[in-house]
C-alpha cells in the first residue's frame, strides 16, 4: 500500500536523523513544499566544529534538563539546521511544511513562523509549552503525527 504524503515525508526524517551526532536525542527535519523537498536537517554541531560524539556532552556534564538552556549546546538543532540549509542555497521555505522527528522547541518555533513555515508535522514530544502557544498563536497548522 502506497504511503500517505505525511507518512513518507516522516519515513524521510527517521533516516535524516540517523546523521545526528547528538548524544541525547536524535532529530531529523525536512522542508517540503508541494510534495518536493527543499532542504533538510539534523542535530549535530556547526560546520567545521567538533561534535559533541567525539568530544562528550556538556548538557550531560552539567544536568541540564531536556528543554532548558538551549545555548548549553555545540548543535544546533534540525529544523534550524533545515532553515539554514535552505538559506544558504537561496531557496525560500514560505509556505512550507516542516516534518521533524520531535515537537519543536520555542526557539525552532520562532524560527519556523518568521521564515514563512505554515504547516508543523512532527511525531516526538519535547517539553516546551511556549513552542506550542507561539505556533498556534501565528496561526501554523501543527500535527502530532503518531
Amino acid at each position: 500500500m502506497r504511503p500517505s504524503w505525511d507518512e513518507y515525508f516522516m519515513q524521510i526524517v527517521e533516516l535524516i536523523k540517523t546523521r545526528s551526532t547528538c548524544l541525547r536525542r536524535q532529530v531529523g527535519a525536512v522542508i517540503v513544499k508541494d510534495k518536493r523537498i527543499l532542504a533538510t536537517g539534523y542535530n549535530g554541531a556547526p560546520v567545521g566544529c567538533k561534535h559533541c560524539s567525539e568530544i562528550g556532552c556538556l548538557r550531560e556534564k552539567l544536568n541540564v534538563p531536556s528543554g532548558q538552556r538551549h545555548e548549553l549546546c555545540r548543535a544546533i538543532h534540525a529544523e534550524q539546521n533545515a532553515i539554514v540549509q535552505a538559506a544558504y542555497s537561496g531557496t525560500s521555505v514560505n509556505g512550507a511544511t516542516l516534518y521533524v522527528t520531535n515537537q519543536p522547541c520555542v526557539l525552532c518555533a520562532k524560527l519556523a513562523i518568521n521564515a514563512g513555515i505554515t504547516r508543523i508535522v512532527f511525531s516526538g514530544e519535547y517539553p516546551d509549552e511556549l513552542s506550542m502557544t507561539l505556533l498556534n498563536e501565528a496561526g501554523i497548522e501543527v500535527v502530532n503525527y503518531k
